[in-house]
């Protein structure tokens, strides 16, 4: 294992005596439970992971992923898929029983930090000079690095080749702008297929925001800048498809996200990230489809970003364990792994090479991380985007500047 180190908070002089008598026995896995010389805990117990699944493949994968280190490393993991990821989390904080890793998203690190929850380990990982800077970004907080970036994802859209033939359309039609969308929507809808069909929410619509030049908060995350022409003109685009039914949402199509409306060809195009390739390989291996940028708006492309990291509870009783099992999940080799099978981008750059060379069909995924949007990350803004989406589901008869006034009123109260 590599060099560890972390600042722990002493309880007292008692705390620091034990730990200083840990320092003269602890090495590695051993069976003494308590704080390691470098302050992590360590113990004989085994790690509990919760991770929210976009569908089968990515299941299978992180429970092989497990198994293999379990088995090199003599410590057991047990994978636990969420059904509700912020609920089951909050749940086991509450409890005094979190997991000992689970998915976090950066728009929920701020919060978790600020009571304690969260063990600041990005620093002690041998490998943290390898993530992308802008990806290490998202997890620091007041200047520490606090866990290490999972994957790294970006919305495109994808295209059902087959229902594009059928409509008689060819790569000419490709839409790479929002006026050629709009054509290939309108082509592609017919019968029982909605032309374009994407989930209810910010983390969808928001490609649109962000191809208007519009954005929640300012890129140095000081200022709310919701409430904006461009991102009214981008709800005011959705909204007039969402009308006259060339979108549709997917929930409204009897599907569960965008990939599904798209695999069971309710829909002929969706936005999605990179992650729909392993869920159409899993479940719809028949779909032949081809992945472009997003088409470009108002102010030319955008989309957005998302990442997940490796949160650590501050109560787990084996960290050095979890440490090491972080490092493993996130090396060149297992992230590219990940790739194969359910499609995210890797978060360390040792791995771009390959991965560019083994997706050139996904080369539009990886293309989308040079104009990419993040969500914002600071504390109470989950709760905002949350609120957000609740309205945007009802986008096709509500008031965009309406929805865009109450959202930033709500991030004025959260950021800066």
């Amino acid at each position: 294992m590599s060099s560890r180190r972390r600042t722990a908070l002493a309880a007292g002089s008692a705390a620091v005596a034990a730990a200083l008598a840990l320092a003269g026995c602890g090495q590695g896995f051993d069976d003494t439970e308590g704080d390691d010389a470098e302050g992590l805990t360590s113990s004989d117990d085994g790690l509990t992971i919760l991770y929210g699944a976009s569908g089968e493949a990515e299941t299978q994968a992180i429970e092989a992923a497990l198994a293999a280190w379990s088995e090199e490393s003599g410590i057991e993991a047990t994978a636990v898929a969420a059904t509700n990821m912020d609920q089951e989390l909050s749940q086991g904080f509450a409890a005094g029983s979190p997991p000992d890793l689970f998915y976090l998203a950066p728009e929920k690190l701020a919060g978790y930090a600020a009571n304690g929850s969260l063990e600041p380990y990005g620093d002690l990982l041998a490998n943290k000079d390898d993530f992308y800077p802008s990806l290490v970004q998202n997890f620091t907080l007041d200047g520490e690095f606090y866990c290490a970036p999972k994957d790294s994802s970006t919305l495109a859209l994808v295209i059902n080749t087959d229902l594009w033939a059928a409509a008689g359309l060819t790569d000419a039609d490709v839409p790479t702008t929002w006026d050629q969308l709009d054509a290939a929507a309108a082509a592609l809808t017919t019968g029982g297929t909605t032309g374009l069909a994407f989930g209810a929410e910010y983390q969808r619509v928001g490609a649109f925001m962000a191809g208007a030049g519009g954005r929640l908060v300012s890129e140095d995350g000081t200022t709310a800048v919701a409430d904006s022409a461009e991102n009214l003109a981008a709800l005011e685009y959705v909204k007039g498809h969402l009308e006259d039914g060339t979108f549709a949402y997917a929930a409204d199509l009897g599907a569960g996200w965008g990939g599904e409306a798209f695999g069971k060809g309710l829909a002929a195009m969706t936005i999605e990230g990179n992650w729909i390739t392993g869920g159409l390989s899993a479940d719809f291996p028949d779909v032949n489809y081809k992945v472009v940028e997003m088409p470009a708006g108002p102010a030319g492309q955008g989309t957005l970003q998302f990442t997940n990291c490796w949160g650590m509870a501050a109560d787990s009783p084996n960290q050095e364990a979890a440490l090491d099992l972080v490092e493993y999940l996130t090396s060149a080799d297992q992230q590219l792994a990940f790739s194969e099978a359910f499609g995210p981008m890797p978060s360390v750059q040792s791995a771009a090479g390959t991965w560019s060379t083994e997706n050139p069909e996904l080369a539009a995924f990886l293309a989308g991380a040079d104009y990419a949007t993040g969500v914002p990350t600071a504390a109470g803004s989950a709760e905002v985007v949350s609120d957000l989406n609740a309205q945007l589901e009802s986008l096709a008869t509500g008031d965009p500047a309406q929805i865009l006034a109450t959202v930033q009123g709500n991030l004025e109260a959260v950021v800066g």
